[in-house]
């Protein structure tokens, strides 16, 4: 059975370009998709008693009002998730995505996404989610949770979408660079793109070597790919690289041996993924 595509849709500005990012992996891997919307704990009824020191009938009547605007509440929310649902699933038809399926959950993001991510080729999420408007300079707090707990890739969506033909790929010679190199040439996802595997700092042997193994892997699939090394911190040659080339997807190792390992917790893919405009892939 070919491994879905997990799509996280919650009805931010994001969440379009989610669905579409998602289609444009499904033309290419031929995998289904799969939509998630996931109704947290925040949103479940309130269960205050807010009825205060009132007595006899006019307190249980008042219990009884609460209990039915609890009951339209929690209604009103789970139509609202099967809107979003519904909406998404136009989209991804529109894109011409035929095998779709939906869901929705209830409880925390990560447990949601836990459950599921067995058959997944990969994670899409907004890089914010629905308050993205107030929060330009932010990335959502489920994005970096789900990325910490994921074991799968994690595909973090930009606002909009654009043809993607052109990837950066961001080497570092750890362990989780070594595997996104690996999982790129054997994915189908990257067939017929233009890739540019890079690694920032000192131009050692070490680092020539790496970037010529990961050169002649990657040829051997069959891809097209450059190598170069740049000098520099990695947060900022890599995003002046993506904006300059420029590029139209980043792919990098979640976790590395250099100053690209901090990740979410510290601060260079977090540096990375704010200031990207474009889509980053996050490999395990």
């Amino acid at each position: 059975m070919t491994d879905k595509i997990i799509a996280l849709v919650d009805g931010s500005i994001y969440s379009e370009s989610v669905c579409d990012h998602a289609a444009w992996i499904a033309s290419r891997t031929e995998a289904p998709v799969e939509l998630i919307h996931v109704l947290g704990r925040r949103e479940a009824p309130a269960q205050h008693d807010l009825s205060g020191s009132i007595r006899l009938g006019a307190r249980s009547q008042l219990l009884e009002e609460l209990a039915a605007l609890d009951a339209q509440r929690a209604k009103l929310i789970s139509h609202r998730g099967r809107a979003i649902l519904d909406d998404a699933r136009a989209i991804l038809e529109k894109d011409g995505v035929t095998e779709i399926t939906t869901r929705l959950r209830h409880g925390d993001i990560v447990e949601a996404v836990a459950e599921v991510e067995g058959d997944a080729r990969v994670i899409l999420i907004g890089k914010r989610g629905e308050a993205a408007d107030f929060a330009r300079g932010h990335l959502g707090s489920n994005l970096e949770r789900i990325v910490r707990a994921s074991h799968k890739p994690v595909f973090v969506a930009s606002r909009a979408f654009r043809p993607i033909r052109k990837v950066l790929v961001a080497y570092d010679g750890g362990t989780s660079a070594m595997k996104a190199v690996d999982h790129i040439a054997r994915s189908p996802l990257f067939q017929g793109l233009e890739l540019h595997v890079v690694t920032v700092g000192a131009p050692t042997p070490e680092a020539a070597k790496g970037l010529a193994d990961a050169k002649a892997l990657l040829r051997a699939a069959g891809l097209v790919v450059d190598t170069a090394i740049l000098p520099g911190q990695p947060e900022t040659a890599l995003s002046r690289l993506v904006e300059e080339a420029p590029f139209d997807m980043l792919v990098m190792g979640a976790y590395g041996h250099s100053r690209i390992r901090s990740l979410i917790i510290g601060s260079t893919t977090t540096a990375m993924i704010r200031s990207c405009k474009v889509p980053v892939i996050l490999m395990r």
